[in-house]
């Protein structure tokens, strides 16, 4: 039974919801837009299709009113307004909800096709978070890495570079793309550098490897470009990558890289 005055939480996680909406073009959803679309965004009878629920019920959360919703559905909600891990946070918060899924409340209700993307790629690529962890990725660059990405549980690639010995065969110049990795890092984490998971990430790193510590207490910061990267590949032999990072439009926290082969 829905009440008569809702609270002030409800309100407010009415109108979060109702402005993310907003926010969602329906391509970004795997929605075609048609022909007449006022809507700048998603219609409510769109996101409540995504989420499984009557556009009446959804039409009552966007309204503010005291209606019982389960975990699962608040985190098809998320999903489908495409909210990022802090976004997602706020709305579990609002809600008085617990998050059932850890990973997405870690990343972020990131696209479900975006390993499908990546795969659809014909030169090694792979989506990092702020964090540098690796998210999703192929088969080509896990090659390149030597399976290493595969064989690891939650791969990060500062891990890799600074704590995995095969990096330095690996990657050709590895000092100089340490020390330059180090100062994008440093410009990537810039508004996250205070919180507890990051700094303790930070001194984990710093306690295992000397250049990295090294690095990091230079304060360098540079930001992250494209341009040649050169590896030994372990099957391969010596390959000249065109290194190309985008950032996705829904999270801008996160990265899409891709190394594509250069002519010989």
């Amino acid at each position: 039974m829905q009440s008569k005055s809702p609270s002030r939480k409800k309100q407010l996680l009415g109108e979060f919801v109702r402005e993310a909406r907003s926010r969602v073009s329906p391509q970004v959803a795997g929605i075609s837009p048609g022909l007449r679309r006022r809507t700048p965004g998603l219609r409510r009878e769109e996101v409540a299709l995504l989420c499984d629920i009557s556009v009446t019920w959804y039409t009552w959360i966007e309204q503010g009113r005291d209606v019982s919703v389960s975990a699962q559905v608040w985190s098809k909600l998320a999903d489908a307004l495409h909210l990022n891990s802090a976004e997602r946070a706020y709305l579990f918060e609002l809600a008085d909800a617990i998050d059932p899924d850890v990973t997405k409340a870690e990343h972020g209700s990131l696209s479900s096709y975006l390993q499908e993307c990546v795969d659809a790629i014909a030169s090694p690529a792979y989506i990092l978070d702020k964090s540098w962890n690796i998210l999703y990725f192929n088969n080509l660059i896990n090659e390149l890495f030597d399976g290493w990405i595969a064989k690891t549980t939650s791969p990060n690639l500062l891990q890799f570079i600074f704590q995995e010995p095969k990096a330095r065969d690996i990657v050709i110049g590895w000092e100089n793309r340490a020390v330059r990795a180090v100062a994008e890092f440093r410009a990537d984490v810039a508004a996250s550098i205070e919180q507890l998971e990051m700094a303790s990430f930070v001194e984990d790193l710093s306690s295992k490897s000397e250049l990295f510590k090294l690095c990091w207490d230079r304060q360098t910061v540079l930001a992250r470009e494209g341009g040649v990267r050169e590896f030994n590949h372990p099957q391969q032999g010596y390959i000249e990558f065109e290194q190309i990072t985008f950032r996705l439009a829904t999270h801008l926290d996160y990265k899409l890289v891709m190394l594509l082969a250069k002519a010989p």
